[in-house]
């Protein structure tokens, strides 16, 4: 069967390199390849079910819908390919390598890639039952907790829920803020870069604020009363979320942040844009999406 498999993957290199003279880009080449390689691979493993090379296959073809940004096609792949791999061994003779960096990180993010977070995190839970028996349960858990973390954090599109009693007493609802461009800040007084990059937040709210430009801190401090004192000394006009708990601040924790700055820039329609602008580079966006309808 591995020989079926060598000659199906020739075969596919030969067809994609004919094609290459009429490639207009680089990106047109690779393409070309990995297209030439869902055919060919696709119709072996269709052939072939009980192929003893089906793992490999398999991995190969993940790999090519991944590459064409695919996602979607390639989840029924790697549900297979996880079947297989946790099937009749003991749990403590998996190949961890393989079955986690190989199958189950992409199989999260593609999930995530489709907007299906909740299958996301249902089928995290699942492999940390499947492999709870093993000896380095407590690292895969680690693992596992960080994938999790990686897709609960915010991406281009996703529209944050963010409510609130701020400093001052006021009451803030980031949904009501439709139509403005909101700077959503996770920060710290304590914090080296985000003191680094206050300047330039400062100098972007000062240019755009009339025109409909906001922001509001999520302030991972513990201490208030240095907190406030800080935001006085640096003329920081706008509303600040404090609950005390440091880096288990309770907003932070729902949108997994674990290194701050983080920033996430909102467009007028209520949706993120940007993420982790910096310097120059958050004038630019926030001018820009003040342009925008």
């Amino acid at each position: 069967m591995k020989t079926l498999l060598l000659a199906a993957t020739s075969i596919t290199l030969f067809t994609a390199f004919t094609s290459i003279s009429r490639a207009e880009s680089v990106r047109d080449i690779i393409n070309s390849i990995e297209k030439t390689k869902v055919e060919k691979l696709g119709a072996y493993l269709q052939a072939n079910p009980k192929a003893d090379d089906r793992l490999d296959g398999l991995s190969f073809l993940i790999g090519a819908h991944m590459n064409l940004d695919e996602p979607k096609k390639a989840l029924p792949l790697l549900k297979e390919k996880y079947e297989l791999l946790i099937a009749g061994g003991k749990v403590s003779e998996l190949d961890l390598n393989a079955l986690l960096p190989g199958t189950v990180q992409p199989m999260v993010l593609s999930l995530s890639a489709t907007g299906d977070r909740e299958g996301a995190k249902t089928f995290v839970s699942k492999v940390k039952k499947d492999l709870a028996e093993h000896e380095m349960a407590s690292q895969i858990a680690q693992f596992l907790d960080q994938i999790t973390a990686e897709i609960n954090t915010p991406g281009k599109g996703d529209v944050l829920e963010i409510a609130f009693t701020d400093l001052n007493g006021e009451k803030v609802d980031l949904a009501s803020m439709k139509g403005k461009v909101v700077l959503v800040d996770f920060w710290a007084t304590w914090c080296g870069p985000c003191v680094a990059e206050l300047p330039n937040v400062l100098d972007a709210y000062k240019k755009h604020h009339d025109k409909g430009f906001e922001i509001i801190g999520i302030s991972l401090d513990q201490d208030e009363a240095a907190l406030k004192s800080f935001i006085k000394e640096n003329d920081m006009p706008w509303t600040q979320y404090f609950d005390g708990k440091g880096w288990k601040n309770d907003i932070a924790q729902k949108y997994s942040i674990t290194s701050i700055p983080a920033t996430f820039l909102i467009g007028k329609n209520g949706k993120v844009v940007a993420s982790n602008l910096r310097g120059p580079q958050l004038e630019a966006e926030v001018a820009l999406q003040l342009k925008s309808k």
